[in-house]
Formats: C-alpha cells, structure tokens, sequence
C-alpha cells in the first residue's frame, strides 16, 4: 500500500487586482488591462513529527504575503524577449515596438518572468513561496502546485518539483 499526502490553501483572501498585457504570435500586444486575480496553492510531501506535510499557518501566512505584494499594481515583464522595461526610484518604463507605458514605480510589480501569463505569474509565485518557507520553517517542499485564477474559471498552473 502506498500513501501521498497533501495540503492545499484556497482561502477568500488569496486575491489580488492587478494590471498586466501580454505578448502572443510574436509580435501581438494586448492593451493594459486588469483582472482580479485568485491563487490557490498545494504542498505534497511525507508527514513530519507532527504529522504535518507542511504548517497551514506558514503556508497560508507566506503565501498571503507575496499575493498581497502584487494587489494594486502593474506587473510587467522583466524577462520579456521584446517589452523592455527600466526603472529607477520614482518611474518604471515599458516599452514594445512604438508603444511607451509609464507608470510611477511604487505602483508597479517588476517580475522577472518573460510575460505575465497566470502560468508564468505562478511559477513566479511557487518560486517565491519555496523560498520563504525555507527561510520560515527550515525546510524545502520538494512538490508545490499553485494555481493563478484571472477570469473566475480561467486558470494556469505551475508545479514545482525536485526542488
């Protein structure tokens, strides 16, 4: 007989609204709009002396944290092929082919993704999360899922595994 265990976190509060556009058939960008995103997570792994896979409490505590550092803001793309984005203290520019956005920094999420689908705002997300609960706990999950809502139903996930 074989046993896998998991913990999934799914809570109300795991929202945030944000601004994003993205890139699609190489050079198609879509315009600034926005989406009032949910993200939901899964941790797998063996039971603990505890009996945990993971503390909900640093999990649901870590994972709130980064989702709230992204609500209210423009996320852009600092890896992207073709938008280029600058910034200093006080303004972040983007700009794709004659198109120019600028937007005040502290208004802005810079993340080091090549376009800011929900997959790739997850794996963002997993990658941050694996961080901050190592530093929190002491331990890394080997197998983390998060799922990135944009549209009630439209959602992208990115597992994370081997880690």
């Amino acid at each position: 007989m074989s046993e896998t265990y998991f913990v999934r976190v799914d809570k109300e509060y795991l929202v945030f609204s944000a601004a994003h556009f993205i890139t699609f058939n190489g050079n198609v960008c879509e315009r600034l709009h926005g989406h009032n995103y949910r993200v939901c997570c899964e941790v797998r792994g063996p039971l603990d002396e505890n009996s945990y896979v993971i503390d909900f409490i640093a999990l649901r505590d870590e994972l709130r944290h980064l989702v709230d550092a992204l609500d209210h803001r423009v996320m852009l793309p600092t890896s992207h092929p073709s938008i280029r984005v600058t910034w200093d203290d006080h303004e972040v520019t983007a700009t794709f082919e004659e198109r120019r956005w600028v937007f005040p920094r502290i208004d802005c999420a810079l993340l080091p993704v090549a376009n800011t689908t929900a997959e790739l705002v997850a794996r963002h997300l997993g990658l941050q999360l694996l961080d901050a609960l190592e530093r929190r706990t002491g331990s890394r999950p080997h197998w983390i899922r998060i799922g990135v809502d944009e549209n009630f139903g439209q959602w992208g996930f990115c597992e994370l595994t081997g880690l």
